[in-house]
């Protein structure tokens, strides 16, 4: 079944708020087998609205709205899908009730306008809304469904899942469902990605892949149609380790996972505790780790360290090599890492420092510039990067980078550790 999905409000196309409704739906809808084709916006004026209407109703099977059903005049929506089915518009005394009973318990008087809110479409069906005022409705007309929802996302949200999802499951019990499974990415860009993939990619059909850059990663989208969620699971499945057959040493993680979560849990399962010399990142990547419940547990302290005076005195960075070499070079970022884990006392630490820019750059060392280095009970090591875009994304690109390079150095350490056990046991025979 072909779903648009017309979210309605001026305060929308202002940018005012952000358009939570229509993630959240698409989402849910696919989940159900329902392919989510079209998506509009639409300012709360009568012309407009019509005409997205008559556009929709050309192109897909059900069309859905969120918004425009309040008490005021801007609230169209459903005056104006009964203009477009040909039908009137009549008092409904069970909304009307619970109107009045939800404003009575909330000890709020009841307005004249409120009576707009209790008429209905004729021969529509009527979607109770405990949370709020408005109900949801259901209109069928010339073989299309025309589906009303609340504009407030909580109500929006207890009116699909009280209400319109059972209704799809008995009006629509044939549609199985479209579930998704997310790679996470990092250390690869996307046309690089894009062209290991492509013998993979170009013979796709069920489930189709598709890649995304993000914010420092990149994400890999396997998506299945089948008729039972056990079905779609395994053709995902299937599909995954091909793609991991060829991609899979730059996979971190999965779905909702995220950089932060993965190296927590790392760090957890190892026992170990890290600390962090912040120059140019000021702060972001210590934040991003302490957005994780528990973190406590193995993120031990940081410094930032953006200046040349709390590098030297709070980390011990020699002045001879802030002189010489300069806040933004390798041996100023091993020493940072070094003197961090020193004075934290952490098992491993990380240092980032760069230009962020915008200004400041030179032709040897140009803004987005960025040294990481980590110091650990194996020795030290520094990677040198070359960041591009705004001062914001070249601080969050550097801050993905320095927990990737943890997370490296962990992963790396282990294998060292493993191959090491397996030495001493030849040497035991």
């Amino acid at each position: 079944m072909k779903v648009e999905v017309i979210t309605t409000g001026t305060e929308l196309l202002l940018g005012e708020i952000l358009n939570t409704n229509f993630t959240w739906l698409a989402q849910q809808l696919n989940l159900r087998g329902f392919d989510v084709l079209y998506q509009t916006t639409v300012g709360d004026n009568p012309k407009r609205m019509k005409e997205i209407l008559d556009i929709a109703a050309k192109r897909a099977d059900i069309i859905i709205t969120s918004g425009g059903l309040g008490p005021t005049r801007g609230d169209i929506t459903k005056e104006m899908i009964a203009e477009h089915c040909g039908v009137d518009m009549y008092m409904n005394l069970e909304v009307w009730n619970h109107i009045h009973d939800l404003l009575s318990k909330r000890n709020i008087c009841i307005a004249e306008n409120n009576e707009k809110q209790a008429l209905v479409p004729s021969g529509a069906i009527v979607l109770h809304n405990e949370a709020g005022t408005a109900p949801g409705l259901i209109l069928e007309h010339g073989g299309k469904t025309f589906i009303m929802l609340p504009g407030p996302p909580f109500e929006l949200k207890n009116v699909c899942e009280k209400e319109l999802f059972p209704y799809f499951e008995q009006r629509f019990p044939h549609l199985g469902i479209i579930k998704s499974h997310t790679l996470k990415l990092r250390g690869i860009g996307e046309s690089n990605l894009a062209d290991i993939l492509d013998e993979i990619i170009f013979h796709q059909s069920n489930p189709t892949i598709a890649l995304y850059a993000r914010r420092g990663e990149i994400l890999i989208r396997l998506t299945a149609k089948a008729s039972t969620e056990e079905g779609a699971d395994a053709l995902i499945a299937n599909m995954q380790e091909k793609v991991e057959k060829v991609v899979g040493t730059y996979v971190y993680g999965y779905d909702d996972e995220t950089l932060p979560e993965v190296l927590g849990k790392e760090l957890l399962s190892r026992q170990q505790t890290i600390a962090f010399a912040e120059s140019c990142t000021g702060g972001l990547v210590s934040s991003m780790m302490t957005d994780v419940p528990g973190s406590s547990e193995y993120l031990k302290g940081s410094v930032i360290s953006y200046t040349d005076v709390i590098k030297n005195q709070v980390i011990h960075v020699s002045k001879t090599t802030l002189s010489k070499k300069g806040a933004v070079s390798e041996e100023t970022a091993i020493e940072m890492a070094r003197g961090a884990r020193e004075v934290i006392g952490s098992d491993i630490a990380i240092s980032i420092t760069g230009l962020a820019g915008p200004g400041g750059g030179t032709r040897k060392k140009p803004v987005g510039l960025v040294y990481i280095a980590v110091a650990d009970a194996n020795g030290e090591a520094c990677r040198k990067f070359n960041f591009g875009g705004t001062r914001t994304q070249i601080k969050h690109r550097a801050a993905m980078a320095a927990m990737g390079f943890a997370l490296d150095r962990l992963k790396e350490s282990s294998h060292t550790n493993a191959e090491e056990t397996i030495h001493d046991h030849d040497a035991d025979r």
